[in-house]
């Protein structure tokens, strides 16, 4: 394990209703197309291997930007990206918007998610042989039968709950789904505590919500079971507690790096985001 230095509440269900808005967008967000991805794969590395495709799925309270500084890393050094964009209504739909993604993507592939995206990534991947590495970041890494509520519940740190926006809304048949935000006086303290002020303030503004079912929702598959996983760890997390992030790691017998950062490390740690995936790509594509 690497480990670098930077600078009470459990979540209930109804708690969880904040942190599970989201909209259903289309499968794809920054960084161009799938087919632009899959042309730069075919660009080799050293005139003798081509670099594997990253694709990038954010998580809940974030959208494709918040990868916008790794994005511009992995490009400097060659890597294909798509940040796609997760509808955040529950995994099993979420994995499978994620797939029409990865099946459009032709060669080898790295997969990343973002926290509750670590969800969606563990499920999109199961069976797909052109997945090399997951890459877990400050994420979720759940088992069969397991939700990111039950998860983040196993040891005590997250103070998200105290911070939730929940938005009840009816639905086409009638019926009441919750949405879940975090209050925007309330975001860079609980989420992205060493971004600036002014950034954070964007990213609350820019904010998707998570639908509070998907963090309710159990998975059925764990492709970090059987595809070879790195996971960095946020030890300032006040979202998913570093206890819970190490548990899940150590369970994946994850290649895992601590770092000192929130839960907004792609955003305050770039470079070190991109570093773990490139370690990945390198150790996993030949």
């Amino acid at each position: 394990m690497v480990s670098i230095k930077g600078g009470h509440k459990r979540l209930t269900t109804g708690a969880v209703a904040v942190a599970a808005a989201g909209l259903a967008l289309g499968a794809f967000a920054l960084s161009g197309t799938a087919n632009g991805a899959t042309a730069a794969a075919k660009a080799t590395d050293d005139g003798r291997h081509a670099k594997p495709t990253v694709v990038l799925e954010h998580g809940a309270f974030a959208d494709g930007s918040s990868w916008n500084g790794v994005i511009a890393d992995l490009r400097a050094d060659g890597y294909p990206v798509i940040a796609a964009a997760n509808p955040l209504r529950g995994p099993a739909s979420d994995a499978a918007a994620l797939r029409t993604v990865l099946d459009h993507v032709k060669g080898p592939k790295i997969l990343v998610g973002h926290s509750y995206g670590g969800n969606v990534i563990s499920e999109a991947a199961t069976g797909d042989p052109e997945v090399k590495a997951l890459v877990y970041v400050a994420a979720f890494l759940p088992a069969p039968g397991e939700s990111a509520l039950e998860l983040t519940n196993k040891y005590p740190g997250s103070t998200l709950p105290a911070a939730l926006d929940p938005v009840t809304y009816q639905q086409a048949d009638g019926s009441t789904a919750t949405d879940l935000y975090i209050q925007q006086d309330k975001f860079r303290h609980q989420f992205a505590a060493d971004v600036s002020a002014k950034q954070a303030a964007l990213m609350a503004a820019g904010q998707r919500p998570v639908a509070q079912a998907a963090l309710e929702e159990k998975a059925t598959t764990a492709a970090w079971k059987t595809t070879p996983s790195w996971d960095i760890v946020t030890t300032q997390d006040l979202n998913i507690p570093a206890s819970v992030q190490r548990f899940m790691a150590k369970r994946a017998h994850a290649h895992t790096t601590e770092v000192a950062a929130s839960h907004s490390v792609a955003v305050s740690h770039p470079r070190l985001v991109a570093d773990v995936i490139e370690r990945a790509a390198q150790a996993t594509v030949r």
